[in-house]
């Protein structure tokens, strides 16, 4: 069964941020553990999927169809917290993330971070954007360019 405890402290608890983003969600744990799994559940979808598990020597092991690229595991200050990277973000990571350790068989689960990914405000027209550099570029013609060298 799925408990949700005091054990794990999972940070922040809500993120909103825009399509092609990226993200984190740390994870501090107040015991032993033989490695972190991470967790989402999809509202929409109504289940739980299961992301990946890093082992306590780092060794990242991935659910299927999650890519490799998306999830990245990091440990923090000796195996007390472990952060969850999330990257190139789309509407469709939208969930709630949770942090999990085994224990006596039991998964113990993180307080969950709700993530919404919101697509991006369109940019504004290229005509109304200043230029970069203030200095005018020479414009020099391959003819010109050549008698250059001389």
């Amino acid at each position: 069964g799925f408990y949700a405890n005091l054990l794990l402290t999972q940070t922040p608890e809500h993120i909103l941020t825009q399509t092609n983003d990226k993200t984190k969600i740390l994870c501090e744990l107040k015991k032993e553990h033989t490695g972190v799994y991470w967790y989402r559940w999809s509202q929409e979808r109504q289940h739980f999927e299961f992301l990946v598990f890093s082992n306590t020597l780092g060794k990242a092991t991935y659910g299927t169809n999650v890519r490799q690229d998306k999830f990245r595991v990091h440990e923090e200050r000796s195996h007390s917290s472990y952060s969850l990277h999330i990257s190139h973000l789309h509407p469709s990571d939208n969930g709630t993330y949770y942090c999990s350790v085994s224990q006596s068989s039991q998964l113990l689960l993180g307080s969950g971070t709700r993530l919404s990914v919101a697509d991006a405000l369109p940019l504004p027209p290229k005509t109304t954007q200043t230029p970069v550099s203030k200095k005018p570029v020479p414009r020099i013609t391959k003819s010109k360019a050549a008698s250059w060298k001389g």
